[in-house]
Formats: structure tokens, sequence, C-alpha cells
């Protein structure tokens, strides 16, 4: 008898316990990493960069017909399940007012921060057929998306990737004035410098079991853009909260996720301030670990339902 992961989202693909069989049936090399527990249950060793990155190959080939993703070992290694959770959840604001959850082509939506592994846009599209940009400002991360594109052509009509030239800004030089988005995500840097995120990594590896290795692991590894930025996650959203004003009229819902809770005050404060119509947190949660999702909007409800005409 299989146990639900009953935490994530009830549409999320990954809520029954992983079946290695089948995933080492997509990806043969992933077999040498998988080993039975104490429990009598098969998993692997989440500390070892080289098993993250297979298993999630293997996840994004068998649920998503995503062929040969790969990452260099200095990006950050995404959990599927917790990114698929993000995808599901901005459905469910879509679908607000809706009979249905809006799928296709015609439904745009924006990734910023998409990284090397483009995981947000393979899903989201996979998922529900939408129209996906992902943008970031590290051309080699950029690189390697383009890549896993070139090795799915199916996708190239659903996933495109543009380059943000400026590290300053979010939206500017990415939202054209023609351009209609009907959402934004985003998991933005977490940590105020690179002494935190370091900080940050050593203390994961522990928590998984590790040794009292002061080094940081591969599969937290991570770009600068990705883990860091000054004034840490509150003064990057905080960031984007200002800049959305300027393409109010162009995404119908702006989200971030928000990791620290205590972030969620001044940024609601923020909100209010700017005169957002609308704005929401989204709980979610993966085994011990519970994040959210900021969604605000500057469209009023009354007029929400014209943009899926």
């Amino acid at each position: 008898m299989t146990t639900e992961k009953s935490s994530l989202h009830a549409r999320n693909l990954h809520r029954n316990p992983y079946d290695f069989d089948k995933l080492i049936s997509c990806v043969p090399e992933l077999k040498q990493y998988v080993f039975v527990n104490t429990y009598q249950t098969a998993t692997i060793n989440f500390s070892l960069p080289k098993a993250v990155k297979l298993l999630n190959k293997a996840l994004l080939l068998q649920f998503y017909n995503v062929h040969n993703w790969d990452i260099p070992e200095t990006n950050l290694c995404p959990p599927i399940p917790g990114r698929a959770d993000y995808v599901h959840y901005i459905a469910d604001l879509l679908a607000e007012k809706q009979k249905e959850i809006p799928r296709g082509i015609s439904i745009a939506g924006l990734d910023i921060g998409t990284g090397a592994s483009l995981v947000y846009p393979l899903i989201a599209h996979q998922s529900y057929g939408w129209k996906m940009l992902g943008t970031d400002i590290n051309q080699d991360s950029l690189k390697n998306a383009e890549r896993i594109l070139n090795d799915n052509p199916e996708l190239s009509s659903g996933v495109q990737l543009k380059r943000q030239p400026d590290p300053d800004h979010i939206f500017k030089n990415i939202i054209g004035s023609k351009d209609r988005f009907m959402f934004s995500m985003c998991n933005p840097p977490f940590h105020d410098s690179e002494e935190s995120a370091v900080k940050g990594n050593i203390r994961k590896t522990k928590n998984l079991g590790r040794s009292k290795s002061q080094k940081p692991l591969l599969n937290f590894g991570g770009q600068e853009s990705e883990l860091w930025c000054e004034g840490g996650e509150l003064a990057f959203i905080t960031k984007m909260v200002n800049e959305s004003i300027l393409y109010s009229s162009q995404v119908l819902w702006f989200t971030c996720l928000v990791s620290k809770k205590d972030n969620l005050h001044k940024l609601s404060s923020l909100l209010k301030k700017v005169k957002a119509a609308d704005f929401k947190t989204i709980d979610m949660a993966q085994g011990q670990k519970i994040s959210r999702v900021l969604a605000w909007t500057f469209i009023p409800q009354q007029n929400r339902r014209d943009w899926f005409l």
C-alpha cells in the first residue's frame, strides 16, 4: 500500500512515493544510487548531487516527456515536486471565477530567473499547454536552458527564452509594449550575501544527515544570481512589486515565492501602498518545509474574466 504525500497539491503528479523501477527504466544510471533504507523504503541519498540530478532527469522524462535534461554542477538543482506545486497553485489562481482551469497556448506565463534548469516553464507547458517565457540575467544558464529546448524540439513553440541584460531590472527589457501575460512567477534569491548562502547550504546538508562538512554540497549549489542579492529576498521582492506597477495593465497576476514568513507583513503593507487591486498569500507545504506564494494584481475582479475571452 502506497501513502500519498498529502501535503502536495491534489493535481501534483508526485504525490505518491517514487517508483524507482520506472525511474530507473527512464534513466538506468540512477540505479547505482538507489538503496533500501531502515524503513524498507527505496530511496536515494539526497545529499549526493549526482543522485539528485539523475532523479530529476528521470522524473522529467517519466512525467513530462522531457528528454536529456541536465544542468551544470554549478547551478541550482531544483526539487521537482515542489516546483510542480507552484505551477498547480498558479493554475488555481487563473481558474478564479472560471468553470475550469485555462489551458493552451493562449495562456502566456513569465518565469523570472528560470535558471539553467528551465523547470518551471517545462512543467507548466507540459502540464497545461501554456506558452512560457523564461528569463535570466546569466548567459551561461540560458545557454543550458536552450540546449534542453534543442533536445526537445516539440517544445519550441511553447517555451521561449529571453536574457535580462540589466540586473537592476526585473520586468523592464523583458515585457514589450504589446505583450500580455496571464501571470509571472519567480523563485527569488533568498540570501543577502555569499556568506549567508554558504552557511545556509551547510545547514541544509547537516539536516540531511550528512557529515560535519563545512563545504556546501553541489545539489544545493547555485550561481550568485540564484542564491543571493543585496538585501536578500525582501529587497528583491520589494523591487519586483515596485516595478510591477509599470506593467500593471500587461500582467494579470504577479506572483513570487516567499520563504521567510516574516517578510509577508512588510510586503502586504507595500502592496496596499501601491494600490494593488487584490493580493493573497497561498500556502504550500512539501514535507517539513513550508513555503508560500505571494500573488497580486492591479486588475479589478470584475475585469479579470475579460482576459480569457
